[in-house]
């Protein structure tokens, strides 16, 4: 069982570049069709003529047919590819990825410039003025103003903090001993019978005197005096912005002398459209009650 996808393009190469992805997925190239612009119009006549008229009765409702054949009035390309049912998806996943347009947004904009969305409307109008031998299109443009924001650096602080080294000098006093050995002469003689009393006078022994000084001791103790603090503030602001936007706009004159009619038509026209209809059917019976008239002058009724 076989399935028809579609995908629409705006240039031929991105048809086309869209038909090599399907081969590559193993889709056949010969089910593999882009329909342009040349297809429309020229239903009968050969297989390429009427390759859009049995893919639209075939495979599209009348909707979707009359959307796809206003894109291709366009200038756009369709891509027609038959897969099995069992590839459907992937093939649509494939010509996802593609340039193809969302033409549901392309509709939207389509009416939004007045095309009503089914063309039946306009071939009978165009088969009661009869066919169509030039036409131009003037697109009518209009700008939308958009304001966004964005960041800029308009300056800043920064600190670098460095170390430096400053020389002191400072004065202390220092206590230091010095021990000194002396000799003194003394004659002093020793009453009888002391020496045996005092033991300590005929006795060994070994004195000791240590020497004691001050030296500078230096020790550094860190205290924070002061810091530096870096803070930043936000604060917020209305600014007024004075942009012009541009948009088309046009003037159709009909031929009828010097009047002239927007494109979009207007409540004054149609006013005097009324006032001219109403003139005519005025006209009209007082002509039709003219020929009554005569008709019973000459007993004809």
């Amino acid at each position: 069982m076989s399935r028809t996808v579609t995908a629409f393009f705006d240039n031929r190469s991105d048809a086309q570049q869209a038909r090599s992805r399907l081969s590559t997925a193993s889709v056949d190239a010969d089910r593999v069709r882009i329909i342009d612009q040349s297809h429309v119009g020229n239903e009968s006549g050969g297989q390429e003529r009427g390759l859009w008229s049995s893919i639209k009765s075939a495979f599209m409702p009348d909707e979707d047919g009359h959307a796809y054949e206003e894109g291709l009035r366009r200038g756009g390309y369709l891509l027609c590819a038959e897969v099995d049912e069992a590839e459907a998806d992937r093939a649509i996943a494939l010509l996802d990825e593609t340039a193809s347009v969302d033409f549901d947004e392309r509709q939207d904009q389509w009416r939004s410039q007045g095309w009503g969305g089914s063309s039946e409307a306009a071939i009978g109008a165009d088969s009661a003025r009869g066919s169509t031998v030039e036409e131009e299109h003037i697109p009518l443009v209009e700008e939308e103003l958009r304001i966004g924001k964005r960041e800029v650096t308009r300056g800043g602080a920064r600190v670098r903090s460095y170390v430096r080294e400053t020389p002191v000098h400072e004065q202390v006093s220092l206590r230091e001993e010095h021990v000194s050995v002396e000799r003194r002469a003394v004659d002093q003689p020793l009453a009888r019978g002391e020496l045996d009393r005092d033991s300590d006078l005929l006795r060994e022994r070994t004195v000791e005197m240590t020497e004691h000084a001050e030296e500078a001791v230096i020790d550094k103790q860190a205290r924070v005096r002061e810091e530096l603090v870096l803070k930043k503030t936000a604060e917020e602001h209305s600014e007024s912005v004075d942009e012009t936007v541009r948009h088309t706009e046009v003037d159709v004159d009909t031929g009828r002398g010097a009047d002239e009619r927007s494109a979009f038509g207007g409540f004054s026209d149609r006013q005097n459209d009324g006032a001219r209809s109403r003139d005519d059917d005025e006209l009209r019976r007082e002509r039709e009650g003219a020929s009554y008239g005569s008709k019973l002058d000459r007993g004809t009724l």
